[in-house]
């Protein structure tokens, strides 16, 4: 039997970075322990990204962020509450610090730290502490929900976009910028993003939405792992950006099968970030991702996965209008009722 990963080259780059395959285990509380760490490289992923440093971690002391997380509604991705059986105390800035350093002594694979803010300010200066902890790349997560009807949507862009330049300022590393797909103009918003110095796009941040509870009449926060049907957001906005901005683009939510990563790939994107197909299969499930993509290229006589990277995105398909407007009507006429 042909040994396919002699054959079929799997390597990919990312902001510079060389990578042995597309799969990244994206940031989560998982990644705060360092023996997961060394797991997810020994099941094959070409680099992981750690769990967020938060703006609020550096601004309050730990027991203030113990309640803030607790209290917050407006609750982001990776606060703790939304992992009970994977969570660890709560690391401040310092000991986030020595958690990438360590990182980096523990595995050979790329250590992408991972910092969670909305404003500019003092706290920007871990960026360039993680930078010397021995960090690979930044991945900037910008979770804002502009409430304030008085806020515009230029302003909300241009917070994005001096977030991004500040950051910037602070590092020679590369950083990549994750952002939620709630832009007016998302391909106009992406250009920006690109001109103000993003190395790389993460598409989407998934947005938490919270529930209510009716018996205690309160605001809870809520999380349902994603699955693949939340791949074709994903799929449409790298198939529409590939070509039309310099920096690298990274999918991520709703990459559970190699078929989820291949889409990823034909659509443009250098790599497939994944967390809820890890905390559903296993950590383990990286080896069988790859060596199902494997499969899958050589029964439909791939090379390799640069061969395939952007060739289902907009300015590669013969019928580019699928991504526009003229598939509306298209798609609602599709739909034959039984």
């Amino acid at each position: 039997m042909i040994d396919l990963s002699k054959t079929i080259d799997l390597s990919t780059t990312y902001m510079g970075l060389k990578l042995k395959n597309p799969l990244v285990a994206s940031s989560s509380p998982m990644c705060q322990d360092i023996s997961n760490i060394r797991r997810i490289e020994d099941a094959g992923a070409s680099a992981v990204v750690l769990h967020s440093l938060f703006e609020e971690q550096i601004e309050h002391e730990s027991d203030e962020l113990d309640r803030f997380i607790t209290e917050s509604a407006d609750i982001s991705a990776e606060a703790g509450s939304h992992f009970p059986d994977l969570l660890y105390k709560v690391m401040g800035p310092e000991t986030y610090l020595a958690h990438v350093a360590k990182c980096k002594a523990a595995v050979k694979i790329p250590v992408i730290a991972s910092i969670n803010g909305t404003t500019t300010g003092g706290w920007l200066q871990y960026a360039k502490q993680m930078e010397q902890a021995g960090a690979d790349a930044l991945e900037l997560n910008i979770y804002h929900i502009p409430v304030d009807p008085n806020v515009s949507g230029e302003q909300v862009e241009r917070r994005y976009l001096e977030l991004t330049a500040a950051v910037k300022s602070e590092v020679k590393i590369p950083v990549a910028v994750k952002l939620g797909p709630y832009f007016s103009s998302m391909a106009h918003m992406a250009q920006m993003l690109d001109a103000a110095g993003a190395d790389g796009l993460v598409l989407f941040n998934r947005f938490y939405q919270p529930d209510f509870d009716l018996e205690a009449l309160e605001v809870v926060p809520n999380l349902i792992l994603s699955n693949s049907h939340e791949l074709l957001l994903r799929l449409h906005w790298i198939a529409v950006l590939y070509g039309n901005v310099d920096c690298d683009l990274a999918l991520t939510g709703g990459v559970h099968s190699a078929t989820d990563v291949i889409k990823s790939m034909m659509a443009g994107a250098k790599i497939a970030m994944m967390t809820s197909a890890l905390l559903k299969r296993g950590i383990t499930y990286l080896d069988t991702l790859a060596t199902e993509l494997l499969i899958w290229m050589g029964e439909h006589e791939y090379d390799s996965i640069k061969q395939m990277q952007g060739s289902m995105s907009r300015n590669s398909v013969p019928q580019p209008k699928a991504f526009e407007r003229a598939n509306y009507m298209k798609v609602l006429s599709s739909y034959s009722s039984r």
